[in-house]
């Protein structure tokens, strides 16, 4: 199901957390169509079951484009979150980010790791490409970076979470976010350790889901900084990237206030097109006929 968010003018970024983030800028945003979750897993394969489609993490890579040793550099995979056993330096992804082969949205961990009875929780493992084709069966698109932070912020100016200042309401999760020690401790949210099914926490103020946490999500719009300090704009939840990248919107069930306090609506951070990851998913949007 999608909802039509109507159009206005939005004061796009923050300069209260980090520099990529900032500065303030007003964007004119057209009314548009946007999907009331993030993709489920029930809903990409019925497009794979479709169209028979193959996953970037399902194709093998070749290891000179990527930092990843022999022989795993060959074969099929993809990155897979794996806590520590305590605490370790948090500059250093490489810590927590494991390659390994097998791993794709279908076993989102691995070849031991399975997606049965998880229909309604979003995809994950997905890659630019990936979310662009289902999004084009679906008679949809990817939406924009000034889109994507119009919608999650359901019509608050200016907040800093999609449901007002405050990192949560007294007694109550609104995100689906890591809770605890990041990242060898987390005790879940309302439960959920991982992805929470769509739907698990309350709608922001435009009646759409997990717009923050549970997972990152794709935008249609190629990485560049406001004004950063260090000009990459990147936030160590996974590697390094390249000219060409995408922003990623929303954070996901691995940030945390100790480490990556990015699940608001201005949080962004840059992803390459190629890289698919345990916490990355996507929803689609959709242009509305004559919209200014």
């Amino acid at each position: 199901m999608m909802r039509r968010i109507e159009g206005g003018t939005l004061l796009m970024g923050s300069e209260e957390f980090y520099p990529e983030e900032g500065p303030v800028v007003e964007v004119a945003v057209a009314a548009f169509e946007i999907d009331e979750t993030a993709v489920s897993n029930a809903e990409f394969a019925r497009f794979v079951a479709e169209t028979g489609y193959v996953t970037v993490a399902e194709r093998p890579l070749d290891p000179a484009e990527f930092d990843i040793p022999e022989p795993a550099g060959r074969a099929a995979g993809s990155l897979v979150f794996t806590p520590t056993r305590g605490p370790v330096d948090l500059g250093d992804w490489r810590q927590w980010w494991r390659w390994v082969p097998g791993a794709q949205w279908r076993h989102p961990r691995g070849p031991g790791s399975t997606i049965e009875g998880m229909g309604d929780h979003p995809v994950v493992q997905i890659a630019f490409d990936d979310a662009v084709a289902y999004a084009a069966w679906a008679g949809k698109r990817l939406p924009t970076e000034p889109e994507w932070e119009w919608a999650a912020r359901g019509g608050l100016v200016g907040a800093r979470f999609a449901w007002g200042d405050d990192p949560q309401e007294p007694d109550a999760l609104r995100a689906n976010t890591w809770q605890g020690r990041f990242p060898y401790l987390n005790t879940g949210a309302n439960g959920w350790i991982g992805t929470a099914p769509v739907r698990s926490f309350p709608p922001n103020g435009y009646g759409l889901f997990e717009m923050t946490g549970n997972t990152w999500e794709w935008t249609d719009t190629t990485w560049s900084t406001h004004e950063s300090a260090d000009g990459s704009g990147h936030c160590g939840c996974g590697p390094d990237a390249t000219s060409g990248d995408r922003v990623l919107k929303g954070g996901s069930h691995l940030c945390s206030p100790d480490y990556c306090l990015r699940y608001r609506p201005a949080a962004r951070s840059r992803q390459s097109v190629d890289s698919a990851a345990t916490h990355i998913g996507f929803r689609c949007a959709r242009s509305v006929r004559g919209a200014m």
